[in-house]
Parts: structure tokens; sequence; C-alpha cells
């Protein structure tokens, strides 16, 4: 079997399978006589290792992605890959756009790890190819990017809060509760935690203005340009893939990722409110959205610290 894994260093928080761990997925998802011939690890993910993974006498190759180890998981990203898993159902109205799962496996049997294995979508990362355009041709992908998050908002939920639970009746917990676990993971890490922590106390003394989101809708969590597929021969951007819903929540759609990216530049991603709709700007929803930036920072903080980033930690 031909293994290309990426190097890392002993310390880094992502660590490979071995060949040997890989092919006894494979066997566990595809029968006692798979045989993976060729497994490369693609370096794009920046949580879960994810491998492109050709098999004997199977035409298409297939994604394995494998959480991190749980020791190694903050109590804020727990579980991600499950939540995902648990999201595939509500995510129905962009499932053209979305690779199948064809297995999952929670029990540690195999590996001591969470893991799951998806179709392969053909396609280009958009970071690759998107600059591959004219700057003119740009607002089509996020005119594209808008629509498919506006499907994706549509969805309503049951409650409040990661799709896999735990679940609340009311926004303003869900909120207050990822804060005070994003706190307590900079905690964990000898990071600051007290613009945090003060940000889950004015959330708490003022819950009723995020109590006005009374209506649970699915956010997509972290959908963006990283996280787009590109048709490589259209004329134009052509979004034909998206990956990664590993972040889903119900809740308020104007606290999801994908808004945050959209208003953070007025250059070609205008266009996404083209088809997405324009944003909501009455007072209340200014100050709701100064705490879901507040909440983004912290989750990036520690994203930053697992990557390693010591100097960009800061800038959080």
């Amino acid at each position: 079997m031909e293994f290309v894994p990426v190097e890392r260093a002993s310390e880094a928080f992502q660590q490979s399978l071995t060949a040997n761990e890989i092919a006894k997925v494979c066997r566990r998802a595809f029968g006692a006589a798979a045989r993976p011939v060729s497994v490369v690890e693609l370096g794009t993910g920046m949580y879960n290792n994810v491998y492109r993974v050709t098999l004997a006498g199977r035409e298409h190759p297939v994604v394995l992605r494998v959480a991190p180890q749980e020791g190694r998981q903050f109590r804020s990203e727990r579980h991600l890959m499950r939540n995902e898993f648990a999201s595939v159902p509500w995510l129905s109205v962009i499932a053209s756009l979305m690779p199948q799962v064809i297995a999952a496996d929670w029990s540690h049997e195999v590996v001591s790890r969470d893991w799951m294995i998806q179709t392969y979508l053909d396609g280009v990362p958009a970071p690759e190819r998107l600059g591959a355009y004219p700057r003119t041709a740009w607002p089509a992908f996020f005119r594209q990017l808008g629509a498919i998050t506006r499907a994706v908002h549509g969805v309503r939920g049951p409650r409040f809060g990661p799709v896999a639970g735990p679940g609340y009746s009311t926004w303003s917990e869900a909120v207050i509760a990822s804060l005070e676990k994003i706190a307590t993971d900079l905690d964990s890490v000898g990071l600051d935690s007290t613009d945090v922590r003060k940000v889950a106390a004015a959330a708490a003394h003022d819950r009723a203005v995020l109590d006005e989101v009374t209506e649970p809708r699915l956010l997509t969590g972290d959908l963006w340009t990283v996280n787009c597929l590109l048709d490589p021969s259209a004329a134009e951007p052509t979004i034909v893939g998206v990956l990664d819903f590993d972040r889903t929540e119900f809740g308020d759609p104007q606290a999801d990722w994908s808004i945050r990216m959209a208003t953070a530049k007025q250059d070609e991603r205008e266009a996404f409110w083209e088809s997405y709709g324009n944003p909501a700007r009455s007072p209340a929803a200014v100050w709701r959205a100064r705490i879901y930036q507040a909440r983004h920072l912290g989750a990036i903080r520690l994203e930053r610290h697992r990557l390693g980033m010591a100097n960009a930690v800061g800038e959080s």
C-alpha cells in the first residue's frame, strides 16, 4: 500500500493513523477483503486528519476523516464529528453539494478515535482556484455562497444549541454556555480568558436581548471559502461541493461564521447579500452581533493555540 501521511512534529495536535490502522478501518467499513492500495493524507483540514483512500476493485476513492483523541479535545470542541453526523438529516436542502456518509464508528474498537468515511467529491478547493479568475468574476462565487447559506438558515430546529446536543430552551442559555466552555478551555491551556468571561457576564446581564431570538434556525457553523469546492473547468467560479459541517448548531442565523465573514470586509463578498438578503441592523441585532464576534474570537484563540500559532494568539 502506498501511504503518504503529512509529516508533523510529535507535539502537534493532529497525529496521523498508521498504515495498519487505516487498513483495519477499511476492513471494518468495506469487509474483510477490502484492501487499500493508496492512502494520501490531505493537509487541508485543521482539526480532523483527512485521507483520500483508493481501494482495490473500487472505481472511486473515498475520504476517511479521523477525529483527534478524546483526551486532546477541548470542551467547546468535543465530539465535533458526531455533531456533523447528527446534522446530516437536517442538511438535506444542500445534500446535492455534500459528500455522502458511507460509514461512521464511535465505538473505538478498531482505533481509539472516532472516524467517518465519506464519498470523494470532485472539485478544487476554492482558495486554490478562485484566484485563477479575474476579481470581476468573484461576486458570482459569493452570490452562490449566500444562496447556500440562506438555504441552510431556512431550516427550523427543535431547540437551541449544537445539533447533537446539549439542547437549550432559550438562545441566551446556549450562547452563555458556549462562552463559558470557551473560557474554561482557555484557562486549561494557560491562556487569558478574562475578556471572554466578561462577554459571558454581559450576555447573562442582558439575556433578554438574546432571547428576542425565539426560533432556532440551522447554522452552518464554519461555511466559507475554505470549505467550498469549485468546478475546475467552469468559465466563472462555480461551487460544486461544500464540506465540514462539524460545528452546526440551532440558533440565530446572524451568529453563523458565514455571516461574520460576509460582514468582515466591503469587497467582492458584498454579493453574498444579493442572494442571502440584507442582514438585521436594529440596535438589538447590532448588540447581539458583538456578542457573536467575541464568541468567534474566543474560538479563534483556541484554534491558533491548538495549531501552534503562538504569535497570532494575541490578535484574538
